[in-house]
């Protein structure tokens, strides 16, 4: 038996209950021991605090709340929570005990997974999300250290709430947790700090990527590296890794996956029934095995795919494949031919013994209404033609052949004429023509030419056309008259006494007047930002409608330009800013244990004005 290691608890005896038997494995946040349960006469495995963690308050008040929420949790795929307690400086949790090994041990000992493979490790995986989702649980630590599969096949998810009691710890030694889980972080949870549902989906898109191709899909020199990555780079599909991966399971892993929550899956159970979906289109899932071992995970999950397998497809000899189709083809034969008899018995016969019915009133209807109603009585319809009405709304029946009463053979057909609505034509756009060239193409149109009347127009030359009365494009009567309306050019207005005023307000006069407002901006330490500081023409100048007046607005005072902050201490940073005549925003997560600048808003080498805001995030 190895001997314990230092500090090891080996042999001792938590809290009066728990006798230690073996050290099982040690992690960034705790040690965990195989111990029995003294007063059940159980065996549990035993997660003892390290002592930075136990000697934070906060951690352990909020570490006792969620592992009596946890404790809660029941599902055959969660790892149940017994105890927890304090006890000579340790906090501990007493929990569930999987003899077995973790997915993280799996996949260094067996590779990469098959598709088939890692879809079966993840539907347990993801039922228990959708259980913990369903009782309000998020995991926020998704990772291969934390599924455990035990010696029978079993798959369970460990630590639910740890990840939440640890975010409130301020000890630096928390780093080394994050350094090992940042591969799994959802973009909300580097750039906010939140974590939902929809996170834990993020974190199982990422294992099931890593399943597949046997690495995480983002990798760099830091932390920061890699939580901007999650931030600002898409997971790529992992048949660009492999390529024999399906696309099925390319669609799964880039679904959960998704930078926007909004576009991932919406929770644990909607992944799932995707996961299962694809499985049951993949091949049975071969065991993992190799020179040393074979693992069998859970037979009733391989039992699921082969009962969501097709069955096999029935093949037919070829001998009785050639007399199928020969026989296919005299049925065929036999069955025209006993078609076409009947049918030219029954032309023969309609013709001389077909009675005769009434044709029913369909005028006034619409097309689908005629058509109902005559086939109700027997008959079909038929357009004949459609006509101009001022009475009959479009597309109703104005009169029918035979008329209303009179007879006709049963199965016979009624013609119609449908109703094109009252006669209208569009007054033609003749902007910018000679007037009689506007009033030939008011007189083609159907329409009669009317008088001329001169008007002010800031756009068509004088002496062309600038428009009609009626206006253009109004659908009249035939021989209705149009009046031809002749420019004599922009009105002459005076440009308005905008000095001083502010830019919307001088646009809004000027484009009143009918003139056009054109600005510039130019810097000026007197002249307040968005104000006129000079205009041209001049205040009072007499200028025709439509004529351009310059405008030259202050931009205040000139500019400062923003530094590159990304990855300074968050003191030098807000230090520069204030240096610059900046102010500094600073926006953290729930915790920042590497207390740099993440993302910065303006960009570096933007130019903004003195005593503007620069926010920065820090993580």
């Amino acid at each position: 038996m190895e001997t314990p290691a230092r500090g090891s608890l080996v042999g001792t005896v938590v809290d009066g209950r728990y006798e230690v038997r073996a050290m099982l494995a040690r992690g960034g946040m705790a040690t965990v021991y195989e111990a029995v349960d003294l007063r059940l006469d159980r065996v549990v495995a035993l997660k003892v605090m390290h002592a930075h963690l136990a000697d934070d308050p906060d951690f352990v008040s909020r570490f006792e709340r969620e592992a009596k929420a946890a404790a809660r949790l029941t599902h055959p795929h969660v790892v149940g929570v017994y105890d927890q307690g304090k006890a000579d400086g340790h906090v501990y949790l007493a929990m569930e005990y999987v003899p077995g090994r973790t997915l993280r041990d799996v996949m260094k000992q067996f590779g990469p997974l098959t598709s088939e493979q890692a879809l079966v490790l993840l539907d347990p995986i993801l039922e228990a999300l959708e259980a913990a989702h369903g009782a309000g649980f998020v995991h926020r630590d998704v990772k291969p250290e934390n599924v455990l599969i035990s010696d029978d096949g079993r798959v369970k998810v460990a630590d639910f709430g740890l990840a939440r009691a640890v975010e409130t710890s301020n000890t630096s030694a928390t780093q080394g947790m994050i350094i090992g889980t940042v591969a799994y972080l959802s973009p909300e949870q580097v750039e906010r700090g939140d974590a939902d549902g929809r996170s834990d989906v993020y974190a199982a898109g990422i294992l099931l990527f890593e399943m597949i191709t046997g690495q995480v899909p983002h990798t760099g020199d830091s932390p920061l590296s890699v939580a901007y990555k999650h931030v600002n780079a898409d997971v790529p599909a992992p048949s660009t890794i492999n390529s024999s991966i399906p696309a099925d399971v390319d669609a799964l892993v880039i679904t959960s996956t998704r930078r926007d929550p909004g576009q991932r899956y919406q929770d644990a159970a909607d992944f799932l029934a995707d996961v299962r979906r694809v499985r049951a289109t993949l091949p049975r899932p071969r065991p993992f095995t190799d020179a040393r071992d074979t693992l069998v995970v859970d037979a009733s999950m391989t039992q699921r795919i082969a009962a969501g397998a097709r069955p096999p497809q029935q093949t037919v000899a070829p001998v009785e494949q050639r007399r199928s189709r020969k026989g296919r083809w005299i049925a065929l034969i036999v069955i025209v031919a006993v078609a076409l008899a009947a049918i030219g018995g029954w032309l023969v016969a309609g013709s001389i013994l077909a009675p005769k019915v009434p044709v029913p009133s369909i005028i006034g209807q619409t097309q689908a209404d005629a058509t109902t109603t005559l086939t109700a009585a027997g008959l079909s319809l038929a357009i004949s033609e459609q006509q101009f009405s001022e009475s009959a709304p479009k597309d109703t029946v104005i009169s029918s052949d035979p008329e209303p009463g009179g007879q006709v053979a049963e199965g016979g057909t009624v013609d119609a004429v449908i109703s094109k609505g009252p006669e209208r034509y569009a007054v033609p756009d003749v902007t910018g023509m000679s007037p009689a060239a506007a009033a030939t193409a008011i007189t083609d149109a159907k329409l009669v030419a009317g008088a001329q009347t001169e008007v002010f127009d800031d756009t068509v030359a004088v002496g062309s056309v600038a428009g009609t009365d009626p206006k253009i494009g109004a659908s009249v009567k035939p021989g209705t008259s149009v009046s031809i309306l002749i420019s004599k050019g922009p009105k002459p207005v005076p440009v308005p006494e905008i000095d001083g005023k502010k830019s919307t307000v001088a646009q809004a006069a000027l484009t009143e007047l009918g003139l056009i407002p054109s600005i510039t901006e130019k810097y000026s330490e007197k002249v307040p930002e968005g104000e006129v500081i000079k205009v041209n023409p001049k205040p009072g100048t007499v200028v025709n409608s439509g004529t351009t007046v310059e405008l030259v607005v202050s931009k205040g005072p000139p500019p400062v330009e923003v530094p590159r902050l990304i990855d300074m201490r968050k003191s030098q940073a807000v230090a520069l800013l204030k240096k610059l005549g900046l102010v500094p925003k600073v926006i953290s997560a729930g915790f920042t244990p590497l207390n740099r600048v993440f993302s910065q808003d303006p960009a570096p080498g933007t130019e903004i004005p003195k005593g503007s805001v620069v926010t920065i995030r820090i993580v």
